[in-house]
C-alpha cells in the first residue's frame, strides 16, 4: 500500500463528515436565515425614510423606531378596524342563517320535488357521524393551533428585531464589512448596497401602487353590488393581495365573498369571478408592466424571477425575487460592456431587400431562370 494511500482516505472522510456536519447545520438554521434575509429586505426597504430623518439631524435608532411605530399603528388600526366589522357581519350572518337554509331546502324542494324540513337536516347534521369527529380532532387541535400561533408571533418578533438592527445601525454595518476589503471592492460594495435600496424602495412603490389599483376595481365592483363596508373591504383586498404573497389572493377575496354572501349568496359568486379574472389582469397584464418601470426589468424577467423565486423558496422567494433579480442586474450591467447596435433591418425583425428592383420583376426573372435550366436539361 502507498504511503500516501492512508492520509488521503482520512481526508477524505474528514471532508465528507465536515460536508455532513454542514448540510445538517445548514437544515437546522434555514429557518433564522430566512428570517435574517426578510429582515435585510425590509431593512432595505425603510432606508429611505431613516436616512431621512437621520439627515435632518435625528438620530438613526430613534427615527427607526418612529418608523416602525408608525407601521404598527396602521397595521394594528387596520386589523382592529376589520375584525370589529368581521365581528358583527358574523353575528348578522348567524342570526339569518335558518332565513338562507330555508330558502336553499324549498329551492331543493321545488327542483328535484323532495320533502326535506329544517328540523330534518338539523338533526341529520347534528346526529352526523362526521360532524362528531370533527369535534373531536377540533378540541384535540386547540393545542396544536395555539402552538402555530404562537411560533408566527416569535418569527415576526424576530424579523422585527433583525430589521431594526439593520436599518438603525447601517452605517456601523457598511462600515464593518468595508474594514475587511479592499479600497476597490468598498466602493462596489457600497454602490451595491445602494442600488439595493434603490430597486427594494422602486418595488414597495409598484406593490403599493397595485393595491391602490386593486382596491379601487374591488371598491367599484362591492359599491355596484351594495356591499356594506366597501371601503375597508377594498383596502384589505389592496393590502393583503400584494402584500402577501401566494396566499395573499385567496385570503383577500375571501372575506369579500363572505360579506357579500350576507348580502345575498349570489353576489358571492360575483365576486369570486371577478377575483379570478382580475387577478389573471395583473399578473399577466399589470404586475409585469408597473414592475419594469419601477424596478428597471423586462416583464418576462419579472414574471420568471417571481416563479423561480416561488419554486426555490416559497412564499418568501416569491416576495423577494423581484428586487434581488433587479439589485444584481444593475449590478452586473456595469461590468457589462455595450456596443452601438449596427443600422440593419434584420434587427426590427425585417428582411433585406434588393434596392431598385420591384418585386414582380424579381419573380419574373426568377420563374424564367428555371425555364432555362429546364431547357437545357
Amino acid at each position: 500500500m502507498p504511503g500516501w494511500l492512508p492520509r488521503a482516505m482520512v481526508m477524505a472522510l474528514a471532508l465528507y463528515g465536515v460536508f455532513q456536519l454542514g448540510s445538517w447545520a445548514f437544515y437546522q438554521l434555514i429557518g433564522l436565515l430566512t428570517n435574517v434575509l426578510i429582515a435585510f429586505f425590509l431593512a432595505l426597504a425603510i432606508e429611505p425614510a431613516v436616512g431621512r430623518m437621520a439627515g435632518r439631524g435625528m438620530r438613526r435608532g430613534l427615527a427607526t423606531f418612529l418608523v416602525f411605530l408608525a407601521v404598527l399603528i396602521a397595521g394594528v388600526g387596520f386589523v382592529v378596524m376589520l375584525g370589529s366589522m368581521l365581528a358583527g357581519q358574523i353575528i348578522d350572518m348567524v342570526e339569518e342563517f335558518p332565513k338562507y337554509l330555508d330558502s336553499v331546502i324549498n329551492w331543493v324542494n321545488q327542483t328535484f320535488r323532495t320533502e326535506l324540513s329544517r328540523v330534518e337536516v338539523q338533526d341529520s347534521l347534528l346526529h352526523s357521524d362526521w360532524l362528531q369527529k370533527y369535534v373531536q380532532n377540533s378540541a384535540t387541535g386547540v393545542l396544536d393551533v395555539s402552538t402555530t400561533v404562537l411560533g408566527g408571533l416569535f418569527r415576526l418578533l424576530m424579523i422585527f428585531l433583525f430589521s431594526f438592527y439593520f436599518a438603525a445601525d447601517g452605517p456601523r454595518l457598511r462600515r464593518a464589512l468595508c474594514s475587511v476589503l479592499p479600497p476597490s471592492r468598498q466602493t462596489e460594495v457600497l454602490r451595491a448596497w445602494e442600488i439595493a435600496v434603490d430597486k427594494t424602495g422602486g418595488y414597495i412603490y409598484s406593490r403599493g401602487l397595485m393595491a391602490l389599483i386593486s382596491g379601487a376595481a374591488h371598491y367599484i365592483l362591492l359599491v355596484v353590488l351594495g356591499v356594506p363596508y366597501a371601503p375597508a373591504l377594498a383596502v384589505w383586498v389592496g393590502l393583503v393581495s400584494q402584500f402577501i404573497p401566494t396566499i395573499g389572493t385567496y385570503l383577500a377575496g375571501a372575506l369579500p365573498m363572505l360579506i357579500a354572501f350576507t348580502v345575498n349568496p349570489w353576489y358571492a359568486l360575483w365576486v369570486l369571478g371577478f377575483v379570478v379574472v382580475y387577478q389573471q389582469f395583473e399578473n399577466y397584464v399589470l404586475q409585469p408592466k408597473l414592475t419594469s418601470k419601477t424596478v428597471d426589468i423586462h416583464p418576462a424577467v419579472a414574471f420568471g424571477s417571481v416563479v423561480a423565486g416561488t419554486a426555490l423558496m416559497g412564499a418568501v422567494g416569491a416576495l423577494i425575487a423581484i428586487p434581488a433579480v433587479a439589485t444584481l442586474q444593475a449590478f452586473l450591467g456595469v461590468y457589462v460592456k455595450r456596443y452601438d447596435v449596427t443600422d440593419d433591418p434584420r434587427v426590427q425583425g425585417a428582411h433585406q431587400r434588393r434596392r431598385g428592383e420591384p418585386v414582380l420583376r424579381r419573380i419574373r426573372r426568377a420563374v424564367g431562370g428555371n425555364r432555362e435550366r429546364s431547357r437545357e436539361r
